[in-house]
């Protein structure tokens, strides 16, 4: 399936360590309307990227914010 440009959402987080990685992965995994996402943490904002067409920045922030994770939206 090929993304959609203007379905990608991008945000910097503070999703360091591999326990994070697991513990988001888990809530991004079970939610029905991620298509897809992927996180760099090699990059300094360990930039999570979001596929969905229906998901608003919003509500990932407040998604990631429940787990007690910083989320910021990059343009």
């Amino acid at each position: 399936m090929e993304a959609q440009i203007d379905h990608i959402l991008v945000f910097a987080t503070n999703i360091k360590t591999g326990t994070d990685k697991q513990m988001i992965s888990e809530v991004l995994d079970k939610n029905q309307q991620i298509l897809q996402w992927s996180l760099d943490q090699e990059d300094v904002d360990c930039v999570l990227r979001i596929v969905s067409e229906t998901l608003s920045e919003e509500e990932i922030i407040k998604l990631l914010d429940k787990q007690n994770f910083e989320c910021t939206a990059l343009e």
